[in-house]
């Protein structure tokens, strides 16, 4: 049985080959890994107008085919037909960005060299429109001597004419004389820029606002500023916006479970209803608002551009102790989680800058923390303004954050000069157009995060909350006796104590750190259940968590809680992920053993200063 035709799309980064494969192929894709290596593959079926199924593979951005990272290395093999187990591509879609089309044309005319049938997708001409440049698709075309098809593939224009080129390409590269591209680096930037000149019908100055934009923006003082600033806007508004929000979303938890209560005669069933499963995952998905918010803001940065040019900006800061650029995107990823910013430094091309971006991704605060900022925060932290505008609560935030971002650059600097010792590499990117974002990509960014925060809330944490709730609840005390004291989670706290408990911590602080493994958010879940399960009396089951610690806790006891957490390893996942990017368990291992050091040593320091200050 003859294998189906297959093609692939190559081009740099940014150049919009994910959004021309999802125009393609639309739901029938299939991710997984490249044999031997941790590079994602990811494949498509393409139907064309003929009817023949086409497989079609998204390859790694590259800007060339002389490999600098795990990513490129793998595009070169696939294209060449060096990879073992991957069919050489019968067809090779190239996409060039129509926006930067002189710095596209260089890696293409490398990949023209190959000889074999392409076609090219000239992609985001709709951008090239609104910066003022007109192309002229015939006029690359003949320069090129491979068809060149107009798309704008995130409003799906010009895919139907990409689909008929790819079923065309391998009879026309028949007819096509064989042009001799083989020339040098320097020789083929030259070529770049007459080729993208003669496919230049006008400009504009309109194209030039962003170079002015970029003036300020990327300006050595006032870009860190401005970046800072935008980071400190974002962390007041968490809060500010967030609380009708959670406090509607409080209130119905409480209506839910007087309502399971008053329906419910006494029984194990209705205490694991309301002290587990409404007062356990009700407690996390109250902090819903907080993180809709913060991806709000950073779907909007990405979207119209700015993400990068922070990176460009972070680089300096990022030489300083021994790491460059590409780790900045990352580590900035890992602010939504840690797995996908590890499985983002595939992209940095030295070994060393790679381990140790990965050893100091999990000091980036994950959204998962958010929630256990955002309960001891409430708890402790008047809501009072310190200024026009500042709220002491998102003041406290932003430098949670900021405390783990100065973590992992002193980490990273130590590393660098020790158990990572090395030269910092050279850091070379792209700079996006800027563009308004699009408010429907906005939305469906925004739900697509908001699922799969529920959908932790319905698996991993209710899990969690169920094991805990029945740790917690058996055996059943005697008269008298507490049910933390009798229960088997009371066990395994009296185990941990002694270790937590010179930095600070009480015995349900301590069982909370447990199921907090699995995932950050968990703490909160382990919280509110140990003090709804061991509560005197309905007034007490009755309160609200920040009520519970309020009154159970001491200040240095919570701001000691929350440094350990600013330091503390992240979920098991992360550190699965961990093992899987550095094919061992000796450098995972040696990431959990430094986060819990420091994590108990700034633990301890915080409660011990708070406490000598007379907090």
């Amino acid at each position: 049985m003859s294998r189906h035709r297959t093609a692939a799309l190559v081009g740099n980064p940014n150049s919009g080959k994910s959004a021309l494969f999802n125009a393609l192929t639309g739901a029938r894709q299939k991710i997984a890994n490249y044999p031997g290596v941790t590079v994602e593959r990811k494949a498509g079926r393409v139907l064309l107008p003929s009817g023949e199924p086409v497989e079609l593979l998204d390859l790694p951005g590259a800007y060339s085919l002389d490999p600098a990272s795990p990513d490129e290395r793998v595009t070169r093999d696939v294209v060449t037909g060096a990879f073992e187990g991957e069919a050489r591509p019968d067809v090779l879609v190239l996409v060039l960005d129509a926006t930067n089309l002189e710095q596209h044309l260089v890696f293409a005319q490398e990949v023209l060299e190959l000889g074999r049938p392409t076609v090219v997708a000239l992609n985001m001409l709709d951008m090239a429109d609104r910066d003022g440049l007109t192309l002229d698709p015939a006029a690359l075309s003949e320069a090129l001597g491979v068809p060149v098809i107009p798309t704008v593939a995130v409003r799906r224009r010009g895919i139907e004419d990409l689909r008929a080129a790819i079923s065309e390409a391998e009879s026309h590269a028949e007819d096509r004389p064989h042009r001799n591209w083989h020339l040098t680096l320097p020789e083929r930037r030259l070529s770049a820029k007459h080729i993208a000149r003669g496919a230049t019908l006008s400009t504009t100055t309109r194209h030039t606002v962003a170079n002015g934009i970029d003036r300020v923006l990327l300006n050595p003082w006032a870009g860190p500023v401005i970046l800072f600033a935008l980071l400190f806007v974002m962390f007041q508004a968490v809060f500010t916006w967030s609380t009708p929000f959670v406090d509607a979303i409080e209130g119905g938890m409480a209506a839910l479970g007087e309502a399971v209560s008053a329906s419910l005669p006494e029984s194990l069933l209705r205490d694991f209803l309301t002290q587990g499963v409404i007062e356990g995952v009700g407690s996390v998905i109250v902090f819903l608002p907080l993180i809709v918010i913060l991806f709000a803001f950073i779907l909007v940065l990405e979207a119209t551009g700015y993400m990068a040019r922070a990176a460009f900006l972070m680089d300096r800061l990022m030489a300083g102790v021994g790491l460059s650029g590409k780790s900045f995107i990352p580590l900035l990823s890992s602010f939504a989680c840690a797995i996908p910013g590890i499985m983002a430094t595939r992209s940095i091309p030295d070994h060393k800058d790679r381990l140790t971006t990965i050893l100091v991704a999990p000091l980036m605060t994950c959204s998962a923390r958010l929630p256990v900022y955002a309960v001891i925060i409430a708890a402790f932290i008047p809501a009072d303004t310190v200024g026009p505008g500042i709220g002491l609560q998102g003041l406290v935030l932003f430098c949670l954050y900021i405390a783990g971002i100065l973590g992992a650059m002193a980490a990273a600097l130590i590393m660098r000069r020790t158990v990572t010792r090395g030269a910092a590499s050279g850091f070379i990117m792209e700079l996006p157009r800027y563009q308004l974002p699009r408010l429907k990509d906005l939305l469906i960014g925004l739900w697509q995060r908001a699922w799969v925060f529920l959908r932790r809330a319905g698996t991993i944490i209710f899990m969690a909350t169920i094991a805990l709730w029945v740790l917690l609840t058996f055996p059943q005390a005697e008269p008298g006796e507490s049910q933390l004291d009798a229960s088997y989670a009371g066990r395994v706290a009296d185990v941990l104590h002694p270790v937590l408990e010179p930095i600070g911590f009480n015995r349900e602080m301590s069982l909370a750190l447990v199921p907090a493994m699995a995932a950050r958010e968990v703490a909160v879940t382990a919280l509110a259940t140990t003090y709804a399960i061991d509560a005197d009396d309905e007034e007490a089951e009755a309160q609200r968590l920040t009520e519970r610690l309020s009154s159970a806790w001491s200040l240095p006891t919570a701001l000691a809680f929350l440094a350990w957490f600013v330091f503390a390893p992240q979920c098991l996942s992360t550190i699965a992920v961990a093992r899987r990017e550095t094919n061992g368990w000796k450098w995972p291992a040696f990431m959990v053993g430094y986060l819990f050091a420091l994590a108990w040593v700034f633990a301890g320091l915080t409660y011990w200063t708070a406490g000598a200050l007379g907090f």
